[in-house]
C-alpha cells in the first residue's frame, strides 16, 4: 500500500510505504519547479512547430502585379471525325489538360469532351464524377441503361444524365458514334464529389428539335438574328438560366447557305461539334479576341467545319460562323454557360454594324 501525504511547512512530499519498510524521499522546492520549466519548453517548442506549419503554405502577393495572374490559356484545337470513324468500340478524349497545365484530363478548366465509338452489337460503359453529363448522338442507334432506366435513341437525339453512383451502359444495335461532354474537370478542380441529383434524366428527340429550328426560321425578323438556333433548356433552370442543366449549355444552331453570322463573344469557353457541314473548306468559323474597325474579327484563326469533329472556342474570343456552301451546315456548342448563367458572368455581346455608335452590344 502506497500513501501520498504532503507537509507544507517544510516543502518536502512524502512518500511511505507499509510493506517494505517506509523510506523516505526529500525535493527541494528548485527540484519540484524544474520539471514545470520543462514542460513549458516542450510545450513552447511544439506549438511554434505548429504554427509554422500552417503558415508554410502562405503567400502574400502584390496587388496589381499579381490580380490578373500569367495563366495557361485555352487553346484553338481540333478533335478530327476520323477519331470515331473505324477501330474498336472505345472513348476517345479530347484531353487538352497538358496545353492548360492542369493535372487531370480537360478539354477547357470546367469540361471534358469525348468521342464514343461503338461497333455495331457491342456495348460500352461510361462513368464520371459529374453533377451532369451530356450525350449526342453523331450516328447510329441504340439504348443506354443507367439507375434512371433506358433510353433508346437514334442520329440527332441527345440526352442529359444527373449524377450517379453506378456507370451507364451504352448498347449499340449499328455503328456509333456518340459526343459525350460532361463537368467532372470542376468538380476535379473544387475536390468534391456530387451527393444530390439536380435534374432528371431528359431527353431532346432529333425530330423535336428540328421543328422547333424550322418554326423560328419563319419568324419575323429571323433572318437579321446574330444566330439561328435554338437553346436546350430543362424543368429545372425554366426559372433562371434556361440551360441544358445548372453547370451545362447547348445550342442548335442552324447556318443558312451563303450566310455569314456577324460575331459574338461570352466568357464561357465552347466546345463546338460540328453536326453537318459540305465537305470542303466553304464552311467555317473564323475566332479572335479583337474586332476591326467593320466589327469583324481581326486577324483571326479559321477553323474548317467537318462533319463529326468539333473545336473549341476559347473563353472572350470573337467568333464568326461563315458558309459559303449552297447547303445549310449545323453546329451543335456544348459550354459550361449554365455555370456563368448563375453567377451573372457570361457577359455574351454581339457585334454590331459599322454604321453603329458602339462596337459591340451587350444582351
Amino acid at each position: 500500500m502506497t500513501t501520498l501525504t504532503s507537509t507544507s511547512s517544510l516543502g518536502l512530499h512524502e512518500i511511505e510505504r507499509a510493506d517494505p519498510p517506509a523510506k523516505r524521499l526529500k525535493l527541494s522546492e528548485q527540484d519540484e519547479v524544474r520539471p514545470l520549466l520543462v514542460s513549458n519548453s516542450c510545450f513552447t517548442w511544439f506549438f511554434l512547430q505548429k504554427v509554422a506549419e500552417l503558415e508554410e503554405d502562405s503567400r502574400i502577393y502584390e496587388y496589381t502585379s499579381a490580380a490578373n495572374p500569367n495563366m495557361s490559356q485555352v487553346p484553338v484545337f481540333a478533335h478530327d471525325a476520323s477519331l470515331h470513324e473505324s477501330g474498336p468500340t472505345r472513348i476517345i478524349p479530347f484531353d487538352l489538360s497538358r496545353h492548360m497545365q492542369i493535372d487531370y484530363p480537360a478539354s477547357s478548366p470546367n469540361l471534358i469532351a469525348s468521342f464514343i465509338r461503338i461497333n455495331p452489337n457491342e456495348d460500352i460503359q461510361t462513368e464520371a464524377v459529374a453533377t451532369s453529363q451530356a450525350f449526342y448522338i453523331i450516328r447510329g442507334s441504340g439504348r443506354t441503361v443507367t439507375e434512371d432506366g433506358e433510353i433508346t435513341w437514334s442520329r440527332g437525339d441527345l440526352f442529359v444524365i444527373p449524377a450517379f453512383d453506378t456507370p451507364a451502359t451504352h448498347y449499340a444495335t449499328e455503328d456509333t458514334a456518340i459526343y459525350w461532354v460532361h463537368d467532372q474537370p470542376l468538380l476535379t478542380y473544387l475536390g468534391v464529389q456530387p451527393n444530390k441529383r439536380r435534374f432528371k434524366t431528359t431527353l431532346f428527340r432529333r425530330e423535336r428539335l428540328l421543328a422547333e429550328v424550322e418554326r423560328i426560321k419563319h419568324q419575323p425578323g429571323a433572318e437579321h438574328r446574330n444566330r439561328m438556333g435554338i437553346l436546350l433548356g430543362n424543368k429545372i433552370t425554366e426559372d433562371s438560366t434556361k440551360t441544358l442543366t445548372h453547370t451545362l449549355w447547348s445550342l442548335l444552331n442552324i447556318l443558312p447557305p451563303g450566310d455569314a453570322q456577324r460575331p459574338h463573344r461570352h466568357n464561357s469557353v465552347a466546345l463546338d461539334l460540328c453536326v453537318f457541314a459540305e465537305s470542303g473548306d466553304k464552311i467555317y468559323t473564323l475566332m479572335g479576341p479583337e474586332l476591326d474597325e467593320q466589327g469583324w474579327v481581326k486577324n483571326p484563326i479559321k477553323c474548317l467545319w467537318k462533319t463529326g469533329a468539333c473545336f473549341t472556342t476559347p473563353p472572350g474570343w470573337w467568333h464568326s460562323h461563315h458558309n459559303e456552301s449552297d447547303k445549310p451546315a449545323w453546329v451543335l456548342p456544348m459550354q459550361d454557360a449554365g455555370l456563368y448563367t448563375y453567377q451573372r458572368t457570361l457577359d455574351i455581346r454581339f457585334s454590331e454594324e459599322p454604321n453603329s455608335s458602339k462596337e459591340s452590344k451587350e444582351l
